[in-house]
């Protein structure tokens, strides 16, 4: 019965969605629905809670990805590259200023 409710509420659920105290009342309502014992419904919840940040980690990692490649098709310049950029114009200005001053 216990697998069961866990198989309904994983999959019926977005768990990455749920905030803690939702999952708490959801885990609650479950234990109480299903007249679980304390030990029960504890596990229940620790797995709940369990579940849910596995399937946070995995939806960020997801969307870190699909960012990354949408950029990376872009041809966007990164952050390193516009750095080194911006080193380089601060040093040919700096050259620049050098060439005015012997003039």
């Amino acid at each position: 019965m216990i697998d069961l409710i866990k198989k309904i509420v994983f999959t019926g659920v977005g768990l990455a969605a749920l905030t803690k105290d939702k999952i708490e009342a959801l885990g609650k309502e479950i234990a109480d629905q299903a007249k679980l014992s304390e030990k029960e419904g504890k596990e229940l919840l620790d797995e709940l809670m369990k579940k849910s940040e596995e399937s946070r980690k995995e939806v960020a990692g997801q969307v870190e990805k699909f960012v990354k490649e949408s950029l990376e098709k872009m041809n966007l310049a990164t952050r390193d590259e516009l750095l080194d950029l911006e080193k380089k114009v601060q040093q040919l200005s700096e050259a620049m200023k050098d060439q005015d001053g012997k003039k």
